[in-house]
C-alpha cells in the first residue's frame, strides 16, 4: 500500500477519537479501515466475554453474524489466537496456512458465491486492553496469498491503534453512563428540592405569589426580606423556577455562615497560590452560577469590602478571582434576601448605599407565619405528611385542641420553627400510641413549652380590658406549664403593660434556663425549643449576657 494512502486512512481513524460517535460506529469505522489498509475480504472484531466471543463488528460478513455468540472451545481456531496474549507485540498475531484443516469458524458467513470457505488465507491478532486479553480481530482474504506481502510494522501499528480505539470508546461510553447516572440523580434531588411549593392562600401570601409571577421572567434583580424561618429560601427557588433560566443552575450561598477570610474566595473564586492553601484554581459561586441564579441568603451580613467587589460584578458583569487581575466575564441572575433592615443598616454606615439601591430593583416581603392565619394549619398538614413517610408513622393528624394551640402562637421561628416542633410533638404522640393504631392523633399536650407560652400570650392580646391581676395570673400559669415554679412575676401594677409584663418573664426563664445548661446557649435553645439564632436575638433585646 502506498504510503500516503495508509496515513489518510491512519488519519481517519485519529480523527474519529475525537469524535461523539455511538461505539457500534466506531467498531464500524474502524474495520474498514483494516479491509482497506489490508484489502482483506472480511474483518471482524470480537470480544472475549467468559468462554465465549461475541461479534462487536464485521465487515464482510453475512448480517445475521452479529447475533451469533462463538464458543472458545468449539472453535479451535479462535483458541489459537487467544493463546497469543501473554506474549510480546510482535507475537500477538497468528497466521494460519492456506491449507489448514481446522474448522473455520465464519463458514456460511463470509461473503461468496457460494458461502463456502476454501482454501483462503486467515490471520487474526489478540487485543489487550489494561494487561487482561480483551478481545480478538480477525482478517480472512479470499486470496490465498493475501497477507504474503503484509508489512508487520503497519500490522503492529493497526493492532495498537485498535486497542486505542477500544480504550477510548470504553472510557467515553463509561463516562457517558456516569454522566446520564448524575443528570438522573441531579434532575431527582431538583425535583425533590424544587417540587416543595408553597403553600398558603392566605391574602398575605396571595400578593407575594403575584409579585413573585410579576418579577420571575425578567432579569431584575429582586431583595427577598422578611423573619428568619419565614421561606425567602424557598421565594428564591420559585422565582428561579419561573424564570427562563429554570434549566441553569441556581446556587445558594448563606453570606453570614462563611468566615470573613474566605468570603471573597467563595463568591469570586481564586487562583492557585493566591493565599496559603491555595493549591489550585477554583471558581467561585459567581462563575458557577454563569447563566443561572446565584442566591445570596442574608446578605446583610457581608463586610463593606466584599460589597464595594459585589457592587462592580452587578454593574459590569465582571469579576476577578482573588490572586487574579484579569477580569472574568459572567451572566447571573441575582436574588438576595435578609432578615435585617437594610435601610437603617446603610444609615448606621454598615451597608453601601449604592448596592442597597442596586439589589432592591424589585423587593419582595415575605410575610411572618402570625400574619398568614390558616395558612398554619396547610403547612402543618403538609408537614405532618412529610413527617409520617420520614419517620415511618401511620396517619398522623391533629387534634382540635392542638389546632387552636397552633393559631394562637405567635411563632416568633415562623415556619422552620413549626415544622421542628411539629416533628418533635409526632414523636412524642407515637411513644404515646400502640405501632398498630392507624391513626396518631398529636394532642396539645404533645406540643412543647413554646406553644404553651404563646397561647398564653396569645390570650392576653385578644383580651385588653384583662386586669392586673389576670395577667399576673395568666403568666404564673405559663410558669407553672414550664416546670419553673419558682420563676417569679415582677409586682404588677397600673404602669406595667402587657410587653414589660412579657419581657420580664422571658428575661427570668432564660436567665434560669441558662443556669441549667451551664450558660450553653445551644443547648438552652434545644430545650427551649427555639432556633440558637432567634434566641441570640431574643438575648440581645433583653439585655441578657
Amino acid at each position: 500500500m502506498e504510503n500516503l494512502r495508509f496515513i489518510e486512512i491512519i488519519d481517519t481513524v485519529i480523527y474519529d477519537l475525537s469524535r461523539e460517535l455511538p461505539k457500534y460506529q466506531r467498531y464500524n469505522r474502524l474495520l474498514q479501515a483494516w479491509r482497506d489498509i489490508f484489502s482483506c475480504d472480511a474483518c471482524v472484531l470480537l470480544k472475549l466475554d467468559g468462554d465465549n466471543l461475541i461479534p462487536k463488528s464485521a465487515n464482510g460478513l453475512q448480517i445475521d453474524a452479529m447475533g451469533r455468540h462463538f464458543p472458545i472451545a468449539e472453535h479451535p481456531r479462535l483458541e489459537q489466537i487467544l493463546a497469543h496474549y501473554e506474549n510480546e507485540i510482535q507475537k500477538k498475531v497468528h497466521r494460519f496456512d492456506a491449507d489448514c484443516e481446522l474448522p473455520d469458524p465464519y463458514d456460511g458467513l463470509i461473503q461468496t458465491p457460494d458461502g463456502q470457505l476454501n482454501v483462503h488465507d486467515c490471520m487474526g491478532a489478540v487485543l489487550v486492553i489494561d494487561n487482561k486479553p480483551w478481545g480478538i480481530i480477525t482478517m480472512d482474504a479470499l486470496n490465498p496469498q493475501r497477507f504474503d506481502s503484509l508489512d508487520p510494522k503497519i500490522l503492529n501499528s493497526m493492532i495498537g491503534l485498535t486497542e486505542v480505539v477500544i480504550k477510548t470508546a470504553n472510557l467515553i461510553f463509561s463516562l457517558d453512563q456516569k454522566v446520564q447516572r448524575q443528570e438522573q440523580v441531579t434532575a431527582s434531588l431538583i425535583s425533590e428540592k424544587f417540587s416543595e411549593k408553597m403553600i398558603g392562600s392566605s391574602p398575605a401570601m396571595n400578593m407575594l405569589n403575584l409579585e413573585i409571577d410579576l418579577v420571575a421572567d425578567s432579569d431584575l434583580a429582586a431583595l427577598i426580606y422578611g423573619e428568619s424561618g419565614s421561606g425567602k429560601e424557598l421565594v428564591a427557588r420559585r422565582i428561579h423556577m419561573s424564570s427562563k433560566r429554570a434549566k441553569e443552575a441556581l446556587i445558594t450561598v448563606n453570606c453570614a455562615a462563611l468566615p470573613e477570610t474566605m468570603v471573597e474566595s467563595e463568591l469570586f473564586g481564586h487562583v492557585a497560590g493566591a493565599f496559603t492553601g491555595a493549591m489550585k484554581n477554583r471558581l467561585g459561586k459567581f462563575e458557577l452560577a454563569d447563566c443561572g441564579t446565584l442566591f445570596l441568603d442574608e446578605i446583610g451580613e457581608l463586610p463593606l469590602s466584599i460589597q464595594a467587589k459585589l457592587l462592580r460584578v452587578i454593574q459590569f458583569g465582571e469579576l476577578q478571582r482573588l490572586g487574579s487581575d484579569k477580569p472574568h466575564k459572567v451572566d447571573v441572575r441575582l436574588i438576595t434576601a435578609t432578615n435585617r433592615d437594610l435601610a437603617k443598616e446603610v444609615a448606621e454606615g454598615r451597608f453601601r448605599d449604592d448596592l442597597y439601591h442596586r439589589l432592591t430593583v424589585y423587593p419582595l416581603k415575605v410575610p411572618s407565619l402570625r400574619e398568614r392565619g390558616n395558612d398554619i394549619l396547610l403547612l402543618a398538614g403538609s408537614f405532618l405528611a412529610k413527617i409520617q413517610r420520614k419517620v415511618g408513622l401511620n396517619n398522623l393528624t391533629l387534634a382540635k385542641d392542638a389546632e387552636r394551640v397552633l393559631l394562637a402562637y405567635e411563632w416568633p421561628g415562623n415556619v422552620r420553627e413549626l415544622e421542628h416542633l411539629l416533628s418533635r410533638a409526632s414523636l412524642r404522640a407515637a411513644a404515646r400510641n400502640r405501632k398498630d393504631d392507624r391513626v396518631v392523633v398529636l394532642e396539645s399536650s404533645d406540643l412543647d413549652i413554646q406553644s404553651a407560652i404563646g397561647e398564653s400570650n396569645a390570650s392576653l392580646h385578644a383580651n385588653k380590658n384583662t386586669d392586673s391581676d389576670v395577667i399576673a395570673k395568666g403568666m404564673a400559669s405559663v410558669a407553672h406549664v414550664a416546670g419553673q415554679d419558682d420563676i417569679v412575676i415582677s409586682t404588677v401594677d397600673n404602669d406595667n403593660n402587657l410587653k414589660q409584663i412579657t419581657d420580664d418573664f422571658q428575661t427570668q426563664f432564660i436567665k434560669k434556663m441558662l443556669a441549667e445548661n451551664n450558660g450553653n446557649s445551644a443547648a438552652t435553645a434545644r430545650a427551649i425549643g427555639v432556633d440558637r439564632s432567634n434566641l441570640h436575638r431574643l438575648m440581645k433585646r433583653l439585655d441578657i449576657q
